[in-house]
């Protein structure tokens, strides 16, 4: 036994590193508080209850089932707490649609942040959480709906079910057909200034219901964990035990993704080594 010990043992996310939150159990044991893990940089679960939903045909979960594996490069995203009408998260980049619901870049940093935001479980679960995605985010409404006229002065004859190649990913087209409410087999001749204004709008704002956090074994980082009010920043070492130090994902220290949580790790580990 040596006359100084560093708990360094991981979170909970990724079990299969051998990381299995056990440090937890031990540093409770040793009086400290621990505030309860939770999945952070994680995907997130569409909804798949058809009452709480958008569109009542389709739920959510289903959308993102048919588009399963499309990886969107640019689109812009908002999170908005529909019971305030407020939006609570907005990103550029990279999404990526799963069996489950929704992931990639955009996704998991906004996972970062709306946790903290209050009641965000309860909202979750009651359907008030809505993910819109700007497929055009480089065209305002009016330039899209130009762009679109001209799409349709080369399809005119055709059924608006295969008049979007042009504009959509494939494994879009009948999503974004359903929401449009306008029928598959309508003539392109035949739709209507209201209806192509109506898919403006759903192409500017793709409706996702969201319902839940993904699984904590999802997740790059795990929140939460030993209070850093017990914990001395200078030295790393416990403020209830003499010559115990900690470091990394056990303490309740995380960020965004980008780097910032192996800089967390690298800097409380070498501050926990040098003390």
């Amino acid at each position: 036994m040596g006359d100084k010990i560093i708990l360094a043992t991981g979170g909970k996310s990724y079990p299969g590193t051998g990381s299995t939150g056990d440090g937890y159990q031990m540093a409770m044991h040793l009086g400290h508080t621990i505030i309860t893990p939770k999945p952070s940089l994680v995907p997130m679960k569409a909804n798949h209850d058809r009452n709480k939903e958008v569109d009542k045909k389709y739920t959510s979960l289903e959308y993102c089932q048919a588009m399963q594996g499309l990886n969107l490069k640019n689109a812009k995203i908002q999170i908005k707490d529909q019971e305030k009408k407020k939006i609570i998260y907005e990103d550029f980049g990279e999404l990526l649609f799963t069996h489950f619901g929704v992931s990639g870049p955009t996704i998991l940093s906004a996972t970062s942040y709306i946790r903290r935001y209050p009641k965000i479980e309860e909202l979750l679960q009651e359907g008030k959480i809505l993910l819109e995605i700007d497929l055009k985010p480089a065209l305002t409404e009016e330039q899209l709906d130009l762009r679109i006229q001209r799409d349709f002065e080369k399809e005119k004859k055709k059924q608006f079910s295969n008049s979007l190649d042009a504009l959509l990913p494939r494994r879009m087209i009948e999503p974004v057909i359903s929401f449009s409410k306008i029928p598959p087999q309508k003539k392109v001749c035949e739709i209507s200034k209201k209806e192509r204004w109506n898919l403006v709008q759903i192409l500017k704002s793709f409706p996702v219901q969201l319902e839940d956090f993904g699984e904590i074994e999802q997740a790059i980082i795990t929140a939460g964990g030993i209070s850093t009010k017990e914990i001395n920043p200078k030295t790393m070492e416990s403020k209830l035990i003499s010559n115990l130090y900690f470091a990394g994902e056990l303490i309740d220290v995380d960020a965004y993704t980008g780097g910032f949580n192996l800089q967390i790790a690298y800097s409380t580990g070498v501050t926990a080594g040098r003390s």
